[in-house]
């Protein structure tokens, strides 16, 4: 298995509910791999430092599991150095304008 590093920015289903009460169950749901950001209103950033067989799996688990954590949540960007915007369209389903 490889590590794979990249950052996923979701925005909450609820922008007055404090980010900080979504750290423990970001934890607790898998995202144990992940350094947790919560500085923008109504929004929460994701640092993955995750182990997988491919840099696809690494992404889709990771979104699979801030979902789980956070009903509702919705992908607004993700970045990598290791995949371009072209694949990461393709696996969140957003276009290129909505991942800026």
């Amino acid at each position: 298995m490889k590590d794979y590093d990249f950052t996923l920015k979701f925005d909450l289903p609820d922008h007055d509910t404090d980010p900080e009460h979504f750290v423990e169950v970001l934890y607790e749901s898998g995202c144990d791999d992940a350094s947790v950001g919560i500085g923008q209103h109504g929004r929460i950033a994701l640092n993955f430092i995750r182990q997988s067989e491919s840099a696809l799996y690494a992404v889709l688990s990771a979104i699979s599991d801030v979902k789980n954590a956070i009903p509702g949540v919705k992908l607004i960007e993700a970045r990598s150095d290791l995949v371009g915007l072209t694949d990461f369209s393709d696996i969140s389903g957003l276009n290129h304008q909505n991942m800026k």
